[in-house]
């Protein structure tokens, strides 16, 4: 029988950048690097071409959120410089992609799970053995 997927445990969990099947382990492998699977549960991160395309929609449309937000409480709130606004905006626009690159990852990860479920990454046994982190950033054919 197929397990139920709490859709609050698994938002919390790609929150706290973890997988969002099993929870235990975290979906980074390092700055501005994902997994390939969890070592846990083996749960694919990496899939096909083009899946990480949602990853970036998530990234861009929270990004316009909140730079809006932003603008719309410097612009209520102070009366400063228009350029001095136009200044912070930038820079927000710039760093707040980077900050949220992983999460943006996490949740995108989370939603397909809570959709289709995210498929296990088909190991041998002596890969297994070895740390996930070994794993390529990209295969050449």
């Amino acid at each position: 029988m197929k397990e139920r997927r709490s859709i609050i445990t698994t938002l919390l969990r790609c929150l706290r950048l973890r997988c969002p099947v099993c929870g235990k382990s975290s979906i980074v492998r390092a700055p501005f690097r994902i997994r390939h699977h969890c070592p846990t549960c083996d749960a694919l991160f990496m899939r096909e071409d083009g899946f990480f395309v949602g990853a970036i929609l998530i990234n861009v449309v929270t990004t316009e959120l909140v730079i809006l937000l932003i603008y719309v409480v410097l612009i209520t709130a102070l009366s400063i410089d228009y350029t001095f606004i136009l200044t912070i905006l930038f820079i927000a626009a710039l760093l707040f992609p980077l900050a949220f690159y992983h999460h943006s990852w996490s949740l995108w990860l989370g939603l397909d799970h809570i959709v289709e479920s995210l498929p296990r990454a088909i190991i041998a046994e002596a890969d297994k053995q070895a740390s996930s982190d070994d794993w390529p950033d990209s295969i050449d054919a």
